[in-house]
């Protein structure tokens, strides 16, 4: 099952708060129900979601699958600060198939803020090494997130949705490209050393733009200059002095405990990486230089940051203009049709494929259950014949003639288990319908 709340429901706002906790919330799903067996958990700029793997004695009813999802809801509530309700309403729950066809439609960039990105693809495999490393992988959704990733891959080589490299940086970039000098002049501070800072980089050399630090909090600004050919900046101030171009994707942000007190300004129940104090210094510097029969040099701030980095209140100085993932949304160009409905189908059909796999792979007890009588059954009837045959060659013909009898019992029944699984028919129902009907005599 699935647990999903995305840019499509949410406003980017309330989706922060939820995620506020994304980080442990597998481990916590774990721990805290033991219904649940496993638990990956996707959080991006744009989208929450945690899957689950609901275990129970027979297929998990509705009303297990309700238990989980109300854990999970109270887990949420209890990190992000949000009501129980809030929470639960927040998200949309999914079961069964549902659930593959909606990951592999968000691996493959279909529900993304710009349709056909490719960032999502990373980020899918990465939320799964990161439930390997806290413990929390089942094999079920091993399978389930290899398989989206597989389809991610079918859908960019066969439809090239993701070929002009659209994405939320590269919209972004675009947007604040009027604002900015030329490419080529432009220089850029990149705050954050993840994927998104590497997206970054990348999308600000393929236009052109050579002058490029990066800043981090954590200390990690070294090693990820070094890798990528840019400069570190070891003090933010000095470097939002001399910048033109601010892309800030660290996603350190930090919301502290919600107060309730009235007028209280609600930027103030969050810890930036850019605050307002750093900006103004900066823009003074950058004043003084510059001499005062000069216009000022403005500022493009990008916060692509989910927790965002950047205070708000920054958009409120003079010649500082802040785009955040709001802004970029709403200036998502649209994208063909013909390629979406391509890639539409590639999904639709792997999910089937995948449910169909994983039908036969749960019905595989029976199929062992049904082998393990026949054979007994082919052994007991060699034995009970044993003496009535007047030679070991007819002896021997008998017992090829049982076995292969066998065989082909163990066929259709395995053929009627796959239909059976595919048509939905639970599990404890196959065993009772597909017991042997016909005897080896």
């Amino acid at each position: 099952m699935s647990l999903t709340a995305s840019h499509h429901e949410l406003d980017l706002e309330a989706l922060e708060q939820l995620s506020s906790g994304a980080r442990s919330m597998g481990s916590s799903a774990v721990q805290a129900c033991e219904m649940i067996t496993g638990a990956v958990v996707l959080a991006t700029c744009n989208r929450f979601e945690v899957y689950l793997e609901v275990a129970a004695d027979a297929a998990p009813t509705e009303r297990d699958l309700l238990h989980a999802s109300e854990e999970v809801s109270r887990l949420i509530a209890a990190e992000s600060g949000a009501s129980v309700e809030a929470a639960r309403s927040a998200f949309t729950v999914r079961s069964g198939p549902d659930v593959a066809e909606h990951l592999f439609s968000v691996a493959s960039g279909l529900d993304s803020m710009v349709v056909g990105e490719r960032e999502i693809a990373g980020q899918v495999r990465r939320a799964l090494d990161a439930a390997h490393a806290a413990g929390t992988t089942s094999a079920q959704l091993e399978r389930l997130f290899q398989r989206a990733s597989r389809t991610s891959k079918k859908v960019s080589q066969l439809t090239h949705l993701g070929a002009d490299g659209r994405s939320v940086v590269s919209v972004g970039l675009d947007l604040a490209e009027a604002a900015i000098p030329p490419w080529r002049q432009t220089r850029a501070v990149i705050v954050g050393t993840g994927a998104y800072a590497g997206a970054s980089v990348a999308a600000l050399r393929a236009r052109g733009c050579t002058d490029v630090s990066v800043y981090s909090a954590s200390g990690r600004a070294e090693a990820f200059a070094q890798t990528r050919g840019v400069r570190a900046a070891p003090d933010l101030v000095t470097a939002l002095s001399d910048a033109d171009l601010v892309v800030s994707c660290s996603g350190a942000g930090v919301r502290r405990p919600l107060t309730t007190e009235a007028g209280t300004d609600p930027a103030d129940s969050l810890e930036y990486i850019l605050h307002t104090a750093a900006v103004l210094t900066a823009r003074e510097r950058a004043a003084e230089r510059m001499g005062e029969h000069l216009p000022p040099r403005p500022l493009v701030i990008l916060d692509l940051a989910l927790h965002r980095d950047v205070d708000p209140r920054v958009g409120d100085i003079d010649h500082v203009l802040l785009m955040d993932l709001g802004t970029i949304r709403a200036h998502v160009p649209s994208v063909g049709s013909e390629p979406v409905q391509m890639a539409r189908a590639i999904v639709a059909q792997a999910a089937v494929d995948y449910v169909d796999l994983e039908a036969v792979r749960a019905a595989d007890r029976i199929v062992v259950s049904l082998r393990e009588r026949i054979l007994a059954e082919v052994e007991a009837e060699v034995v009970r014949t044993a003496g009535s045959f007047s030679s070991a060659a007819d002896a021997a013909a008998h017992e090829k003639s049982l076995r292969r009898l066998g065989a082909t019992l163990l066929h259709r029944a395995i053929a009627r288990i796959r239909e059976a699984t595919r048509a939905g028919t639970p599990l404890d129902e196959i065993e009772v319908d597909l017991t042997l009907a016909g005897s080896l005599r």
